[in-house]
């Protein structure tokens, strides 16, 4: 073989190889069936599209139908759009069920379901209502959730669940006691979870954001979203795109350690 056809080959070697990496690395996800709750917006919907992207089969939850078709009608056969009351635990097992039945399989569970309540109350302003109602979206639907997906991940011996939680959970943000004790009951449920499925090839973690430019923020009052902003060291609100990166990482094969663990996503304003 001469120099210049060796070279031709050597070339069209790493092109080919480099190419089937990125082919590779696009497809971290394929042959995966992925279910996410509240995909319709914000940080739910960020994850459902880099899911897709990278190959996944992805049942999206969310009480706004309209919403899931609006955004994922296109990828047709890839998705399941399920409207569904998340706070309804025999709906939730019924949805569940049906995504089985569908898939053959759940090996990742993100729980994106979120509500702030009212907010810039004081611990005695709080009204009892409200306060439930929060818990039942926040809490009780990653609980629904994760006790309907569990026991098909144990049989296959493999899941990645994550919740997600919220920076409030870890620290308390005044005026917001509802979110702040829902989202600590999350890091809570997501300890014990992480402890009781390590032996079974199941990872169960959680994320703390900060905040997060969403509709979620924006339809907060600004005295709420100054003060929290204010507490972030980059003096900036986090990226739907830095979160889902990071998502993509949690639920991955990849991470096969890390269990029981609440990944910062702060900007540096709790790294606990």
């Amino acid at each position: 073989m001469s120099k210049k056809r060796f070279l031709r080959w050597i070339y069209a070697f790493n092109y080919t190889f480099i190419t089937d990496l990125q082919a590779i690395k696009m497809n971290e996800f394929n042959q995966q069936a992925a279910l996410v709750t509240g995909a319709a917006s914000g940080i739910g919907l960020a994850i459902a599209h880099k899911l897709l992207a990278e190959g996944a089969k992805v049942a999206l939850l969310d009480c706004n139908e309209k919403g899931l078709q609006n955004e994922f009608a296109g990828y047709k056969e890839q998705v399941m759009l399920i409207g569904v009351d998340i706070t309804d635990e025999a709906l939730v097992q019924e949805t569940v069920d049906q995504v089985l039945a569908h898939f053959g399989k759940i090996d990742i569970l993100v729980n994106c379901v979120g509500i702030t309540g009212a907010t810039n109350l004081k611990s005695h302003e709080v009204s009892s209502e409200n306060l439930h109602k929060v818990f039942e979206v926040n809490f009780m639907s990653c609980f629904y959730t994760s006790k309907a997906v569990l026991p098909s991940m144990m049989a296959q011996n493999y899941g990645r669940i994550l919740h997600i939680a919220s920076i409030a959970g870890k620290e308390g943000n005044a005026g917001m006691l509802a979110y702040s004790a829902s989202k600590a009951a999350v890091i809570g449920l997501t300890k014990v979870q992480g402890k009781e499925y390590a032996e079974y090839g199941i990872t169960v973690n959680a994320l703390a954001p900060a905040v997060i430019q969403t509709p979620l923020v924006d339809a907060l009052p600004d005295v709420q979203v100054k003060y929290m902003t204010d507490k972030i060291p980059m003096k900036r609100c986090g990226t739907l795109d830095e979160a889902a990166d990071l998502v993509a990482y949690i639920v991955s094969s990849k991470n096969s350690f890390t269990t029981g663990f609440t990944f910062d996503l702060s900007g540096g304003r709790a790294t606990y």
